[in-house]
């Protein structure tokens, strides 16, 4: 616990697009000056206009810019802040960063580097969540990480199997097996596929849910112990292991389910000392029988939909547990109100397998309603 609280009034946000404009607003509605920082491409971008005050960065691509910590720790001490927040995606799960943040006298807005190291990576993640009693996937992962002994391994457990990058996200490094003569093949390509992607050849191996349903529960810690959840969003509609469509509640998900998804992803949260908002994420079979796929430290693309049904600022709330202060509600208390389902707009070349596209926003607009929330980062005559 804190020996006190320590307020803040400037904060820099380390990021770009939709997610810096979101955390600008609940910030602003809070009282807080905040800080946007801005490669020369994003000159122009929503994400500055919407600060108080804009930084540039040196340089072009995201490695020289958003992703420097030298230039986003000297921006914050040139603009008076005392809290960084990465929002998502960029520095948000580096637990490097998380600890020079701290190490330099900045709050660091999520969670402590710890648990950002050990859920960073699948295979120390899925050994801590068994030895915490959370429901996981039968598989393996242990430190022989030879083709052989994964091959032993994969044959134990049975197929069609699962391998896995244990650095990995965003489906990169995973492979579907269905047969034993093609894991190996299947296991090479991985192995290249993950070191390109994150530096790491690590796997874990699991054996393969069909036609099961991806759901993820909200939670949230103070730095006083306090940990609860703030409900599920069903996140079964992907293409590519990326998602497209969320929705709160799940509607494949009764009281009975709800419940039970909630204590495994409490008892996750605490078995890593976790603090602010993560998301735990788990598979359910037709049975109703939850497993723990992985957590998220950091503030999720869907938080919206939770947002929604809850009528909470889960950005006010990770301001506030960064200051120091206690959760403001208990888990009775969480209210639960009406249904909410969030659509992902993505850049795409649907001739070229839906391919990630980049350019110009040529036209970009959208009909205001008071049942439709946008969040976005972008505007027409943007270039992306």
């Amino acid at each position: 616990m804190p020996d006190m609280m320590t307020r803040i009034d400037t904060l820099l946000i380390a990021n770009r697009g939709e997610i810096a404009v979101r955390i600008a607003r609940s910030a602003r509605s809070l009282g807080i000056k905040t800080v946007a920082v801005y490669s020369e491409p994003d000159a122009g971008a929503l994400h500055r206009r919407s600060a108080d005050v804009a930084l540039p960065l040196n340089g072009k691509d995201a490695s020289q810019t958003y992703l420097d910590q030298d230039q986003i720790i000297e921006a914050a001490r040139r603009a008076g802040a005392q809290a960084i927040h990465p929002g998502y995606g960029f520095l948000s799960e580096n637990a490097e960063f998380a600890e020079r943040c701290r190490d330099e006298g900045f709050i660091f807005v999520g969670p402590p580097a710890d648990a950002v190291r050990l859920m960073g990576s699948k295979r120390h993640a899925k050994a801590a969540m068994l030895a915490a009693g959370v429901p996981c996937i039968p598989g393996y992962q242990g430190e022989d990480q030879s083709d052989e002994a994964l091959m032993a391994q994969a044959q134990a457990i049975g197929f069609p199997i699962m391998i896995k990058a244990s650095a990995g996200g965003g489906g990169r490094g995973m492979r579907i097996v269905a047969e034993p003569g093609d894991f190996i093949d299947a296991l090479s390509a991985a192995r290249q596929e993950a070191l390109a992607a994150f530096g790491d050849d690590e796997f874990i191996l699991e054996r393969a849910l069909i036609d099961a349903r991806h759901i993820e529960v909200q939670v949230f810690a103070d730095q006083q112990g306090n940990t609860l959840h703030l409900g599920e969003r069903d996140c079964s509609i992907q293409r590519r292991h990326q998602k497209c469509v969320e929705e709160a509640p799940s509607p494949f998900v009764n009281e009975a389910l709800r419940g039970r998804l909630g204590e495994a992803a409490v008892a996750a949260a605490k078995a890593c000392d976790y603090v602010g908002a993560g998301t735990v994420e788990f598979l359910v079979d037709a049975a109703g029988e939850i497993y723990f796929l992985e957590m998220n430290t950091r503030l999720q693309v869907e938080h919206p939909v939770t947002e929604c049904i809850t009528g909470l600022d889960l950005v006010a709330w990770q301001l506030a547990v960064a200051e120091g202060r206690p959760l403001r509600l208990t888990q009775a208390e969480v209210p639960f109100n009406g249904h909410a389902i969030e659509v992902r707009l993505c850049a795409e070349d649907p001739r070229q397998s839906f391919r990630p596209q980049s350019g110009s926003v040529l036209r970009f607009a959208c009909d205001t309603h008071e049942s439709l929330r946008l969040d976005t980062g972008i505007e027409a005559g943007q270039a992306g």
